[in-house]
């Protein structure tokens, strides 16, 4: 895992985003990953992002604007990091 978030701070950096964005930034991957029992996120799909956003919002009962956070972090991953196209995402503020 520490290699994929050094990876998030290079792209990070690249894009002259703020320390304190990269900082939160990479604690939502980490917990992203956590939520998934470590496994990696190229191995993971929409479902999974769907489900923790769920998570997000029902378990942790976090703010819409955290979810938001929580979610941009993870798409920068998938899209500036591992190169992967759009997920398919529903966010649980759609229902």
């Amino acid at each position: 895992m520490s290699i994929l978030l050094s990876q998030v701070s290079e792209k990070i950096r690249l894009r002259h985003y703020s320390y304190r964005t990269e900082k939160t930034y990479k604690h939502w991957i980490k917990h992203y990953i956590l939520y998934h029992n470590k496994t990696h996120p190229n191995q993971l799909d929409g479902e999974a992002f769907n489900a923790y956003l769920t998570y997000l919002a029902k378990e942790k009962k976090v703010s819409a604007a955290t979810q938001n956070l929580a979610r941009n972090a993870i798409l920068f991953l998938y899209k500036h990091v591992l190169n992967k196209g759009p997920l398919a995402i529903k966010s649980p503020l759609d229902s």
